[in-house]
């Protein structure tokens, strides 16, 4: 090992290239090599194996950044997400389900709040339009739902 001091920064560090420490060298003199990423197919700084760093991260890291996303918003580790996430629980379908608060209220994050529905019966839940039926799907398949503190417009609807 090479030490010496860089002629840009004047840090006595180990020496890379051309007099410049590795700090130096990758801000002034290294380029990254442009090429066609082969998933998104845009001309970027290629990461790996043909793709831009974005799309490599896409490609060979999903399941780990959905356990930290799911860690990081819900505090829940990846073996529980995917157990409420299993299917959804008023239809069965299996493809792809989202995470619903049975309270509404995201913050509270106890696994007996926290069920695991299609995106059909998730945006139902949040419309004031289907959300009785929605919770009533509910009921009877046995879950405790909390009564909402929030106006319900079809019956303000009905008053007038």
């Amino acid at each position: 090992m090479v030490w010496k001091i860089c002629e840009n920064c004047r840090k006595e560090t180990e020496m890379h290239s051309k007099n410049l420490c590795v700090t130096c060298y990758k801000k002034l003199i290294w380029k990254p090599r442009l090429a066609k990423c082969t998933r998104c197919q845009i001309i970027k700084p290629m990461h790996a194996k043909g793709f831009c760093p974005g799309c490599y991260n896409f490609v060979f890291h999903l399941e780990k950044n959905k356990a930290w996303n799911q860690k990081k918003n819900y505090g829940l580790e990846i073996e529980e997400y995917k157990k409420i996430t299993k299917e959804c629980v008023i239809c069965g379908f299996n493809k792809i389900i989202d995470l619903h608060h049975l309270d509404e209220n995201k913050r509270n994050n106890k696994l007996n709040n926290l069920i695991g529905l299609c995106p059909n019966h998730h945006k139902m839940a949040h419309d004031f339009r289907f959300k009785k039926e929605i919770k009533e799907l509910l009921k009877e398949k046995g879950f405790d739902m909390v009564e909402n503190t929030k106006l319900d417009f079809k019956d303000q609807q009905n008053n007038e």
